[in-house]
């Protein structure tokens, strides 16, 4: 299948950080979204990453001129006619999201791929309200999208094999690494680890076992930084199937297997502390430390990514 214009619905800080990726190996990239403030913003965005990007010597002007040069910006869906792929980046709500798969699929070609960025929708759900379900399927990217090189591609019950394949395809050509989910089940493959992993540390510290600061440590400089190399079977096969075997008789059956909402998570929800996105949540990100530490944690992910996988 042929890819040649892509068209990036919703311009939020995923939808313009994925144009900006797109439109590095694409020469026609459009960024929708149906307010034309949020399109500006965006725009804005995108023009300071590639003028940082200069600067630090991680892109040639002409590049950077030429990437620009791929981008447009519309609120207008005449868009989506005479495009070749489609990467929806709407927000995380079936109501949204099903309303503008109906109008897509007035407007569309059926030769199209549609992919959906969501981060746990079931993919067989969502594709109910695309005309042609056999070119719709999950295409996961992970925040901040233009340092975590990991894309899920989550196949539905109706998902056509070679349009699989040429997301798996367009994912390594932008640079990321895809890894290919067989089956639409709640949360995929990561978010699944991720909550699984949540879930024990949360109930850790609720134990009063390890601090909030502690447990990140665990993580940070222990599990993350061999996770950073080997997946959790590699680690397995390297640390002796007998003695993770030995381990798990005991150790399972004392883990934590709730099925609610941890209740430390759930009280800072009550009380509105959504994290750095509000200034607080398991930590304090008041009096600009949310900037700091955005910008620490970005810093720190380029490192790793350059480490392992060349300059970016």
């Amino acid at each position: 299948m042929i890819i040649q214009k892509i068209v990036i619905a919703g311009a939020g800080t995923m939808g313009s950080s994925m144009a900006q990726i797109y439109a590095e190996y694409f020469d026609d990239v459009v960024l929708y979204n149906h307010r034309q403030e949020t399109l500006e913003l965006a725009k804005e965005r995108i023009e300071s990453n590639v003028a940082t990007l200069v600067e630090t010597g991680n892109l040639t002007k002409e590049k950077a001129g030429s990437l620009l040069g791929a981008l447009s910006y519309t609120t207008s869906m005449e868009c989506f006619k005479t495009c070749d792929f489609v990467a929806e980046n709407l927000s995380e709500n079936l109501e949204i999201k099903d309303d503008f798969y109906k109008k897509l699929s007035e407007v569309i070609s059926n030769t199209a791929v549609i992919t959906t960025n969501t981060s746990g929708m079931s993919i067989n759900l969502l594709s109910r309200s695309v005309k042609w379900p056999e070119r719709f399927i999950g295409m996961h990217w992970f925040n901040p999208p233009h340092l975590v090189p990991l894309i899920e591609i989550i196949k539905g019950e109706k998902t056509r094999e070679d349009v699989a394949q040429t997301v798996y395809d367009l994912s390594l050509k932008i640079g990321k690494k895809p890894v290919l989910v067989n089956r639409d089940i709640p949360g995929f493959a990561a978010n699944r680890l991720q909550f699984a992993i949540l879930r024990e540390a949360l109930d850790l510290v609720a134990q009063g076992v390890v601090s909030a600061e502690g447990i990140d440590d665990v993580m940070k400089y222990g599990l993350g930084f061999r996770y950073a190399c080997l997946g959790p079977l590699e680690v397995a096969d390297f640390g002796g199937l007998d003695t993770f075997t030995h381990i798990s008789s005991y150790l399972m059956k004392d883990l934590c297997d709730s099925k609610e909402v941890p209740e430390l998570m759930q009280a800072h929800f009550d009380a509105g502390e959504y994290g750095v996105k509000s200034e607080k949540g398991f930590y304090d990100y008041s009096d600009g430390r949310a900037k700091e530490a955005t910008k620490e944690r970005d810093e720190k992910f380029l490192k790793v990514y350059q480490a392992l996988y060349g300059s970016k």
